[in-house]
């Protein structure tokens, strides 16, 4: 029986593919595998691969709008239409001056849509979606959405002033549920959980496709497809870099703390009181309910009951508000980052991955010996 999010997947999908023209096809469809595009991922304002909303009419973008829908849960739709029209709020506070290259730097339809295979129920076949901070990926395989990471939301600015005194916060549930249960801590609970007192500047899995033991933070300017070649940006982006991490204060032995391990790091649930967990479990549900409730749902009973015990919570930086941070929630097939020090800490980046499964690495394997086996 297939999910009915499948359905809507397949449908949205199809009536994507065919409104597009030759042309706009050719940039948007794959053919299957196409594994070292499909692997490919970004969050920074470069070109994420496929088509671009800036090269569609209306009802394409709308039905480009429909399909992120369709791998989205209601509040994760949301939050991810309010993330892609930040982009007219940051190019109004950077002076309108940004272009990266191109006519308009900071543009909320330079988002890009990728199908690779045939849109179909049995599958395997997958879809992306991704501009300035957002990344959204989904693959089904035998009639189910079988991955649906790496999945990554930022937010530039992280909070923005609205009329009456309100502020506009996009990912403001996970800055607030990790900032709540690590200040719950007691001071030996909070020690364990502490790997550095100064954050780094991103988050440290970057936009690798595969993770390896002992990575560390990647460059800025490694986050983006291809290298700059004009000289004024290569500067800028060196320069972005460095002086974030010169204003954080950033040591050799701040990089190592952070680096990722395969082993988690920090403090295990197992050794939080159960009020705790019952924070981290909201917390990592704020992850969990990007993607449809069916999908969800399947994610979360993961992490259910004393499956929750092997997650661990790792902090660095500052626990109060305004304060340059970053955490980790890691466990068994689960990797949380997230991270607010740019901008004087108002620029969030956040992501959930599956180290062992992202883009369906585990599922496609099985699903390849089972139909070529004997």
């Amino acid at each position: 029986m297939t999910d009915s999010t499948v359905d809507r997947m397949v449908r949205a999908a199809t009536a994507l593919l065919d409104s597009l023209d030759d042309d706009q096809r050719a940039a948007a469809h794959f053919p299957w595998p196409s594994e070292e595009e499909r692997q490919r991922w970004f969050y920074t304002p470069t070109d994420h691969g496929g088509l671009p909303l800036t090269r569609m009419r209306p009802v394409q973008q709308q039905r480009t709008m429909q399909l992120l829908a369709t791998g989205l849960s209601r509040a994760g739709y949301v939050t991810a239409a309010t993330i892609m029209g930040l982009e007219n709020v940051l190019d109004e506070l950077e002076g309108w001056d940004v272009d990266w290259g191109r006519e308009r730097g900071r543009d909320p339809q330079l988002y890009w849509v990728a199908v690779f295979g045939e849109p179909s129920h049995a599958g395997p076949w997958s879809w992306r979606f991704g501009g300035h901070h957002v990344s959204v990926h989904h693959l089904v395989v035998d009639g189910r959405v079988q991955a649906s990471t790496p999945c990554f939301f930022g937010a530039d600015p992280a909070e923005s002033p609205l009329l009456g005194g309100h502020l506009l916060r996009p990912l403001g549930a996970a800055e607030d549920l990790a900032r709540d249960l690590v200040r719950s801590l007691d001071e030996e609970r909070l020690a364990r959980a502490l790997l550095t007192p100064r954050a780094p500047v991103d988050i440290v899995s970057a936009n690798r496709s595969r993770l390896s033991d002992g990575d560390h933070l990647l460059p800025l300017a490694d986050t983006w497809r291809g290298r700059f070649t004009e000289q004024r940006l290569i500067d800028r982006v060196q320069t972005m870099h460095e002086t974030a991490e010169a204003r954080a204060g950033t040591r050799p032995e701040d990089r190592d703390a952070v680096r990722y391990t395969t082993v988690p790091k920090g403090l295990a649930a197992r050794d939080m009181t159960a009020e705790q967990r019952d924070q981290l479990r909201a917390l990592l549900d704020v992850y969990l309910r990007r993607v449809p409730d069916e999908i969800a749902e399947r994610e979360a009973a993961k992490f259910a009951g004393d499956a929750l015990l092997d997650v661990h919570l790792a902090w660095a930086g500052g626990t109060e508000r305004g304060e340059p941070h970053y955490y980790r929630v890691q466990g068994p097939r689960l990797l949380v980052e997230y991270d607010n020090t740019q901008r004087d800490v108002n620029h969030i980046h956040s992501v959930w991955r599956d180290p062992e499964g992202d883009f369906g690495f585990d599922v496609l394997a099985r699903h390849l010996a089972a139909h070529h086996a004997g």
